[in-house]
């Protein structure tokens, strides 16, 4: 098997080289889009003293020198909400961010240790307002690219098309034939038990060191997300408070936050939330991932103080994280996410 050429040969650059023009332009498209609808636009620092708290992320460490030899530890952000939610409690009230973020142990077709996330905040408004801007930014994004369609290994979505719109709940019924929220207490405690037995019924593998959020991932990755944005893009929502760490409940249904993801082609574009501003639920929550992370990868990370300080002065406020390369991607053609970042970082081929 002969070794691929490097991005920056001539002949693979020529080649690559239409989607990363066609980069430019949604990008220039996006900023306007911002700009005309009273967005500012603001620029996260990468490093910070903790890179999120998800048990899942993995982050880049690295360390400050100061002037008399001091270290201090920092890491290399996996997301700029942290900086982003800080402004809010600042006072911004509108504001959009292109973040080059990094993610350690992250690298295929779909993901690289850095990419662009492209993330807005709205002060004041619901979440359901984030739909919206997710459909004028696919059919943006579509048009700049000069393409009808959103493409991804032979499916197909119409960015601008009605978004379908399923709940948690609706899809694991209708998937796997399971009944998700009879596994979730009012007060978002979750029974793993009731939830393996279900999911071994559905013909699923169940491991005994599966926790139920190893469990309802499973069930998402092998029956739910195959299916989602096919034909259209799919709005996939209301997902149990346990999922969605930063997300505050709904109102209608404790057992479930308002969080919702963007799929097109089976592919997961964008990941919104009505934020949690209750400083000492986050940490609780924090704390747990944090648990989890060190059960599974053997490592946690600290928290940021100043972020759960900024978080109880910060106001209502709905946001959410889109993946920019990946929405390229679909709006190219472009069959790996590589295809479309200018200058790919050195590693084995994805």
């Amino acid at each position: 098997m002969s070794t691929p050429s490097p991005w920056w040969s001539p002949h693979r650059h020529a080649d690559r080289r239409p989607a990363l023009m066609a980069r430019n332009r949604i990008v220039a498209a996006f900023r306007a889009h911002f700009a005309r609808a009273d967005f500012v636009e603001v620029e996260a620092a990468a490093l910070q003293v903790s890179p999120g708290n998800e048990a899942h992320l993995s982050a880049f460490a690295t360390e400050a020198l100061g002037p008399d030899g001091t270290r201090q530890p920092l890491y290399l952000h996996t997301s700029p909400e942290f900086a982003c939610k800080k402004l809010l409690a600042a006072g911004e009230r509108r504001i959009a961010c292109f973040a080059q973020v990094f993610r350690n142990r992250e690298r295929g077709p779909l993901h690289h240790p850095e990419f662009t996330m492209l993330e807005w905040y709205r002060a004041g408004a619901d979440y359901t307002v984030l739909m919206q801007d997710c459909a004028a930014l696919l059919a943006l994004a579509a048009e700049t690219a000069g393409s009808a369609t959103l493409r991804h290994r032979g499916r197909e979505a119409d960015p601008c098309a009605a978004f379908e719109r399923v709940t948690l709940a609706q899809a694991f019924a209708e998937r796997a034939g399971i009944d998700l929220l009879a596994t979730v207490d009012a007060d978002g405690r979750t029974d793993r038990a009731a939830l393996a037995a279900a999911v071994a019924a559905a013909g699923l593998r169940v491991a005994d060191d599966d926790s139920w959020a190893d469990l309802f991932s499973r069930v998402l990755v092998a029956r739910i997300e195959p299916h989602l944005g096919i034909g259209r893009p799919t709005i996939l929502c209301e997902y149990p408070v346990s999922e969605a760490a930063l997300a505050r409940p709904s109102p209608r249904d404790p057992r479930v936050a308002e969080r919702f993801e963007l799929y097109a082609c089976g592919v997961e574009l964008a990941n919104a939330f009505g934020e949690l501003t209750d400083a000492e639920e986050q940490r609780r929550r924090f704390t747990l991932e944090m648990a989890e992370k060190a059960r599974v990868y053997g490592e946690s990370y600290p928290l940021d103080e100043e972020f759960l300080a900024a978080l109880a002065i910060m106001p209502e406020a709905s946001g959410i994280a889109l993946g920019l390369d990946r929405l390229v991607m679909l709006a190219t053609g472009a069959p790996r996410i590589e295809d479309v970042i200018w200058t790919p970082v050195a590693g084995p081929p994805a």
